[in-house]
């Protein structure tokens, strides 16, 4: 069975050392910024700074490599002057992707700022169709991810994700990203494989399993319908281990690319931890099946 697994990895110093690092943890899957999280703007990549990314991941284990939007872009908001920022900064984190042949583009879709779901949702759907149509290329995807329900951040339910993704014009561009602690803090209860399969067959009827291209995998430092996003260490937090023991084994996740967000220390023992708790969550299926 396929799985791809790892973590969000540290640009500090080049982006060509995200890939390197996560040769480290034996990743096969990573996520990174592309530029500054905290920024709108960037200069453009250099030529040089494209080829030493590509040759990193090409030395590496990893498979599939993912890149996440800077968290100041909000495509929902009511603002003309924020949203057309948002815009030509979400246009921008597009074309570095495509650039370093980075598959999927993950965005926390964006908070209505009180102008309401509905008004939220159009302007969120006509970002992603302006920069469809400003892309030269049909990849990256975009992948909307689901967020805890904090405020006024929409897509916090399947119903809201859907309203987005149904007035995308290329429904061949957009595609899902599953965080288990935003989902489990905007009220999805995960804690169990039999309740976790009830969520995913939900989220099949209404959206399709094969819209889902990406997890990240972080338990929760919150309750359930907490609606607070507070990332914690695997099997450490209020979802506890079986669920990531059911979403590592469901083979049919077993091509989905996940990536740990979980909280990060200075010499990387923690992502260490985390990896090792993964990979025992997977052993532990295998030595089931063989007794």
């Amino acid at each position: 069975m396929t799985r791809w697994i790892g973590a969000h990895m540290s640009t500090s110093g080049g982006l060509h050392n995200a890939p390197l690092a996560g040769v480290r943890f034996g990743c096969t899957a990573i996520q990174i910024f592309s530029k500054n999280n905290h920024q709108l703007s960037a200069k453009p990549l250099t030529p040089e700074e494209i080829t030493q990314f590509k040759s990193a991941v090409q030395k590496s284990q990893v498979t599939v490599p993912l890149s996440h939007c800077a968290y100041l872009i909000n495509l929902a908001s009511p603002k003309n002057d924020n949203y057309h920022r948002s815009l030509a900064s979400m246009q921008m984190e597009v074309e570095r992707a495509a650039q370093l042949d980075i598959p999927y583009v993950i965005l926390h879709p964006g908070s209505h700022t009180e102008s309401g779901v509905e008004a939220g949702v159009a302007r969120i759907a006509d970002a992603i169709n302006r920069v469809h149509d400003a892309q030269q290329t049909k990849e990256p995807m975009i992948l909307l991810e689901c967020m805890a329900g904090q405020g006024s951040c929409i897509g916090s339910t399947f119903e809201e994700l859907l309203q987005i993704m149904e007035k995308v014009k290329d429904q061949n561009r957009i595609g899902i990203c599953i965080d288990t602690c935003h989902l489990f803090a905007a009220g999805y209860d995960i804690r169990t494989g039999e309740s976790f399969a009830k969520i995913l067959d939900r989220f099949a009827e209404l959206i399709g399993i094969e819209r889902i291209k990406a997890f990240h995998l972080n338990d929760s430092k919150k309750g359930l319908a907490s609606r607070v996003d507070r990332h914690e260490h695997i099997g450490k937090g209020e979802i506890g281990l079986e669920a990531f023991r059911y979403l590592l084994n469901d083979d049919r996740l077993a091509e989905i690319p996940m990536v740990l967000e979980t909280p990060k220390n200075d010499d990387g023992s923690w992502d260490q931890m985390n990896m090792e708790t993964l990979r025992s969550l997977m052993r532990q299926k295998a030595t089931l099946a063989a007794s």
